[in-house]
């Protein structure tokens, strides 16, 4: 696994907005990714490390 997707996971632990824009930048994800947050902090978490793990 490489630095900066340990750094990315940590970041998506933490901040899962901030993960998901500097993996895939401003777009649909993102949108997701905030109103996960806003709903509950979990499925925010759940959904960065998600995109942030896959291929």
């Amino acid at each position: 696994m490489e630095m900066n997707k340990v750094i990315l996971i940590i970041l998506a632990i933490l901040l899962p907005p901030v993960a998901v824009v500097l993996k895939d930048g401003v777009g649909k994800h993102l949108l997701i990714n905030i109103v996960l947050c806003l709903l509950f902090f979990l499925p925010g978490v759940v959904h960065a490390i998600w995109l942030v793990t896959k291929s």
